[in-house]
């Protein structure tokens, strides 16, 4: 029996599976609302047959969003627009479905990728003043950001506790926040972002505080029935920066406050970073953590063939694995998984003729 195809909880979200949809920016809202290619897009990713889905990385507030083609989730008009959006999933497709609550600090007022993805100014066309835990910017020549005064971060605390209470009305089944890749929160983290000289920032446990404070307020925010967990960059890959050691002070504070489970990325905080890419380069920091915690760890990055995905759960590295550009590249990526692993997915009824079976008995199975 493939272990990639064990059920696994997390939290009070039992999965059919152990493959999880990473949250893919798309850059094709408007005004932070979901539109019609939101619709195709989830659509697609709905009938994979994975475990989970986790939508992209959604803006808690206008300011939070790294684009103005961001997903948002803050006001009446972004919660319709992705109802509508969810709507058809919910109609065709089982597939649990979890959101990521993002917000891109500094990172912010960018373009979207295929027009360059360079910072905006704030007194130009799509662009607004970023605002993060100390005035400096992400890269050489970008526009400093406003540091956060305190009224700032909680103001930024009871935007992520209303987009999570927005994404509960939804019917979320989980909620993961974002604390990786740069952004917001962990730009708190990292002591190469964060020069703060008050209660968040200098020693490790002040610089961990506001993105507990905002796991807590946001856990304590919703039913248990809809677990919360997070996202991390087990490194900045710079020299002096947030590392695999803190992380796991991280990630043990989370589980001690009641995170479902740490989602394991790296990088993105700094332009300097060097990343030796490698086929699952960033599992060894999932297995690390996973030996510090009993919650549920899940492992990303250039994880490509069944069989590597399936070794890193039978050598007990991480619980899970998560997909992003492959299952874009392959939306049936689950399918041909479970084919070759000799294990079953949840297709729809229209596609009964093409249920994914092990090759070698697929001719015999055929009506």
């Amino acid at each position: 029996m493939s272990k990639l195809f064990n059920k696994l909880n997390i939290g009070a979200l039992s999965l059919p599976n152990r493959i999880i949809i990473a949250p893919m920016c798309q850059y094709s809202a408007q005004d932070g609302a979901a539109t019609d290619w939101h619709m195709m897009h989830l659509g697609t990713l709905a009938l994979s047959g994975a475990g989970l889905l986790i939508l992209e990385a959604t803006a808690i507030s206008p300011e939070a969003r790294i684009t103005y083609g961001d997903l948002g989730l803050y006001s009446d008009e972004t919660e319709a627009a992705l109802a509508r959006v969810l709507q058809p999933l919910r109609q065709y497709s089982a597939i649990p479905i979890a959101i990521q609550l993002a917000h891109a600090g500094r990172k912010a007022s960018c373009q979207v990728p295929w027009d360059g993805g360079a910072q905006i100014p704030p007194d130009a066309a799509g662009g607004w003043q970023t605002e993060a835990p100390s005035a400096i910017p992400h890269a050489e020549g970008e526009n400093a950001p406003t540091a956060l005064a305190i009224e700032g971060l909680s103001r930024i605390l009871k935007d992520f506790v209303a987009t999570a209470k927005r994404a509960q009305n939804l019917g979320i089944q989980g909620i993961e926040l974002h604390a990786a890749h740069g952004y917001l929160l962990h730009q708190f983290l990292s002591p190469l972002s964060n020069y703060r000289t008050d209660q968040y920032g200098g020693s490790l446990e002040n610089r961990m505080r506001f993105p507990l404070e905002v796991f807590e307020q946001v856990r304590g925010a919703l039913p248990k029935t809809i677990p919360v967990w997070v996202r991390v960059s087990a490194s900045d890959w710079v020299e002096g920066g947030w590392d695999l050691e803190q992380t796991i002070a991280f990630a043990r504070a989370l589980e001690a406050a009641g995170c479902a489970a740490i989602h394991v990325s790296s990088g993105g905080l700094s332009p300097a970073q060097k990343i030796p890419l490698s086929e699952g380069y960033q599992v060894p920091f999932a297995a690390r953590i996973k030996q510090e915690l009993r919650i549920p760890v899940i492992a990303v990055g250039l994880i490509t063939e069944p069989d590597h995905a399936e070794s890193i759960i039978e050598k007990n590295q991480a619980d899970a694995i998560a997909l992003a550009r492959g299952i874009l590249y392959d939306p049936h990526w689950p399918w041909h998984a479970a084919a070759q692993l000799g294990a079953q997915v949840v297709a729809p009824p229209q596609y009964f003729r093409s249920q994914p079976r092990a090759y070698k008995d697929l001719f015999s199975n055929v009506t």
